[in-house]
């Protein structure tokens, strides 16, 4: 039986729950490409199953940012997906933060190990600054997915190397979650 993976494309490419903007580039946009990059790695591995909450650079899910993440999360649950990986890009008022967090619902649980593979992943792949993993439990994609469930945030928008990173490096780092997916699942040893 594959593992079923569900890829989250963070925030609409317009109307309502769009991402964050920095310099003319926007949140949404990268996290569409990112996930579409990872999805491809995932399909031509038969270990896994795929699906994408965007199928498309213009999807919108929902009429509103309530609907539009209840949207997300009825997808993979109603599959159901084995794994839910949300894909985001950060931002600050401070343009110094930068660096690759990933956000869980709750510490040492099974999205908490593997969160911890694809922050390493990311981090070894891009040269992104490691934030480690975070617990925020009031995250609504963490909070009402029925599988263990991650959220990444690639980089900052907001710091000029991490933004130059998101516009050169997308493919990079959807192989840097992928390759922590294939390490926490055993799938090839880590390098």
């Amino acid at each position: 039986m594959p593992i079923k993976i569900f890829v989250d494309q963070g925030h609409n490419p317009s109307g309502h729950n769009t991402g964050a903007e920095n310099s003319g580039i926007n949140e949404q946009d990268i996290t569409y490409n990112v996930g579409m990059y990872l999805a491809q790695m995932l399909r031509a591995n038969p270990e896994f199953e795929v699906r994408v909450s965007r199928p498309g650079p213009d999807t919108i899910l929902g009429t509103s940012n309530a609907t539009s993440l209840k949207a997300r999360v009825d997808m993979a649950n109603d599959w159901p997906a084995d794994y839910f990986i949300s894909i985001h890009t950060n931002s600050n008022v401070n343009p110094n933060i930068e660096g690759t967090e990933v956000y869980v619902y709750k510490a040492y649980t099974e999205s908490y190990f593997l969160a911890e593979h694809v922050l390493r992943g990311i981090v070894t792949v891009v040269g992104t600054k490691d934030n480690g993993v975070r617990v925020n439990p009031s995250l609504y994609v963490l909070r009402r997915t029925r599988m263990p469930a991650i959220l990444v945030e690639l980089a900052y928008l907001s710091n000029f190397e991490d933004r130059q990173r998101l516009i050169d490096e997308q493919y990079a780092f959807a192989e840097g979650i992928y390759d922590g997916l294939l390490v926490y699942f055993g799938l090839h040893p880590a390098e």
